[in-house]
């Protein structure tokens, strides 16, 4: 029976490393048309509308490109929300491994990371994140507030603001920008 379970383990890994190779991850130039209009239509919207233009930027970052690297980032996030870290970042680390151009892949191996206490590798992965899609408000909030985390206000408000520029109604943006206002106020920003 176990031995069984171990085939069908690794027969379903061939099978996603054959798929992965087959299918490239490519973004659209329709699709890349798209970001910078809902990046624009975000900086000027407010705050309702800002929501759904956030879903809809959201969906469009989750797009792999491939069947298979979006069944590893589903997995990944179920096992995250069941708190298996470890799975998690396991699911997470074939991602990266198979679509290293897949900024989302990073972005939530980083919160994985950083959920489990492992905040080296968390800045790392999301400064990998945002050197694919330097556009993706949440790493920079996320970078932020590790920043923050180890007492470094400064850095943290200046990520925050930057966050801010491309997602003007994010909430736990403006949340840590009204916390931390007092710490850098007076200060050379």
């Amino acid at each position: 029976m176990i031995a069984n379970h171990l085939n069908l383990k690794a027969i379903v890994a061939a099978t996603l490393l054959t798929v992965t190779i087959s299918m490239p991850l490519a973004t659209s130039a329709d699709e890349d048309t798209r970001e910078t209009a809902l990046l624009a239509e975000l900086r000027q919207a407010d705050a309702s509308t800002a929501l759904a233009l956030e879903r809809e930027l959201q969906a469009l970052w989750r797009k792999s490109g491939s069947p298979a690297m979006d069944l590893l980032l589903s997995r990944a996030q179920k096992s995250f929300e069941a708190g298996d870290l470890a799975g998690a970042i396991e699911h997470l680390t074939a991602l990266t491994d198979h679509a290293p151009d897949f900024a989302q892949g990073w972005y939530e191996r980083a919160r994985a990371y950083h959920a489990a206490g492992l905040y080296g590798p968390s800045v790392a992965d999301l400064e990998r994140a945002l050197a694919l899609n330097p556009n993706d408000y949440n790493a920079i909030y996320a970078l932020g507030t590790v920043f923050e985390q180890f007492r470094m206000p400064k850095r943290a408000y200046e990520a925050y603001l930057r966050a801010k520029t491309i997602h003007p109604h994010h909430e736990e943006v403006l949340n840590a920008l009204e916390r931390l206002r007092p710490q850098a106020a007076g200060k050379d920003l």
